[in-house]
């Protein structure tokens, strides 16, 4: 039986997305790509072999919207990697249309500089009782390093008692200043504060606060610092004996002087101000004014390196791995015409949506991912174009 595959959004992520379903298209069938720019979509679709691929239009704001998309083509699967703020809409379209669900960011109130998965989490239930499954935060980070941390836990440790996950991005793109995924959500990350979880509680630290070099392999030291990141609202969760979690990751200097003065003169707001008669929100009009982040591709050269370090016990002795992945941003452009940003966003969307429709990884409710047998997708990983590494510190 032929599968269909829904893909909602595309940006840099979509497209990746959708060249490695059509690269797999044993596996996913019939695809169609929506967004709200039509365009869009068929700019990918000239990329692609002919007829691999079907475009449409969705407004993924609007519930009913999406029900009428998932409808029309009988989907099996929704891959959503439209913006975060939807993530509740197309959700909720899954659970009536009894359709599996999966999204790579968890949730954001619009207005609001928040992200966690509380809401997400509670359509567990209905997702139950429609019969099918989500999968949340199948990207890298979240994602990948989830899958990391679980397959760590499952071969190297009987506990693991520290996890810090290591984001470094070290790719020039030649712009004074731009951001590498969409920037309202990226600027918005790095001004929030940042917090860590110790001793089974949060710590609250100043944006930028906590600095410390890290030597990463094939880049080299770089400053890296500390940010709350969301895979570690469900890992405290699911990982034995942790005692500590952090995540770290890379800024240049000049990123960091930018941010810093569009922030003291009020351009990250998020508040309507009014403007010459008309309300407009800073940050969507600096947002209007950078470089499309899905634009860099063809510029960037450089690495990214993310992984996890993780500190434990085996048969009573000390234990310390890292484990990390290494991408190359004009390989990953040649092969899909994105960055590696991109890449290591989409690849792992990719294989997520695999092994639920392969049923390899399959549980009605809603779920995150390091949850699941970790083997499979780290197979994946090797075989789809992130190869990865593990050293014993």
């Amino acid at each position: 039986m032929m599968k269909t595959t829904i893909i909602i959004g595309a940006g840099g992520v979509g497209r990746v997305v959708t060249h490695k379903c059509v690269q797999n298209k044993d596996t996913f069938g019939r695809i169609i790509l929506a967004s709200r720019t039509l365009s869009k979509c068929k700019e990918i679709q000239s990329e692609l072999p002919q007829g691999s691929l079907e475009v449409d239009t969705v407004d993924a704001d609007n519930t009913q919207n999406v029900i009428d998309l998932i409808q029309k083509y009988d989907a099996d699967i929704v891959i959503n990697v439209a913006l975060p703020y939807q993530d509740l809409t197309i959700m909720d379209a899954c659970v009536a249309t009894k359709t599996d669900y999966l999204d790579t960011a968890n949730y954001e109130h619009p207005d609001e500089a928040k992200f966690e998965y509380k809401l997400q989490w509670q359509r567990d239930e209905a997702f139950k009782e429609a019969g099918v499954m989500a999968l949340l935060g199948s990207g890298f980070d979240p994602g990948v390093t989830n899958v990391f941390c679980a397959y760590a836990q499952k071969h190297y440790f009987d506990e693991i008692h520290t996890i810090d996950i290591l984001d470094c991005n070290a790719g020039d793109h030649g712009y004074a200043f731009a951001t590498n995924f969409n920037p309202e959500i990226n600027l918005r990350e790095v001004s929030a504060k940042g917090r860590y979880w110790e001793n089974g509680e949060w710590i609250e630290t100043e944006p930028m606060e906590i600095k410390m070099v890290w030597d990463y392999p094939e880049v080299g030291p770089k400053d890296s610092y500390l940010l709350y990141h969301e895979e570690m609202e469900s890992l405290v969760k699911h990982i034995k004996g942790l005692k500590r979690i952090r995540f770290f990751m890379t800024f240049g200097e000049s990123y960091l002087t930018h941010m810093k003065c569009l922030e003291n003169v009020g351009m990250l707001g998020i508040e309507p101000i009014e403007h010459q008669g008309q309300k407009i929100v800073p940050i969507e009009f600096l947002k209007t004014l950078l470089p499309d982040p899905a634009s860099l591709g063809p510029h960037t050269k450089g690495k990214t390196n993310i992984g996890i370090v993780a500190e434990g016990i085996k048969d009573g002795k000390k234990k310390k791995i890292y484990i990390y992945q290494v991408s190359d941003h004009e390989a990953c452009y040649k092969e899909v015409k994105s960055q590696a940003v991109s890449y290591t966003t989409g690849v792992p969307a990719m294989i997520g949506a695999k092994l639920m429709l392969e049923k390899k990884w399959y549980k009605e409710g809603v779920w995150n991912m390091e949850e699941f047998d970790p083997d499979p997708f780290m197979e994946e990983l090797n075989k789809q174009g992130l190869p990865w590494k593990i050293q014993e510190l």
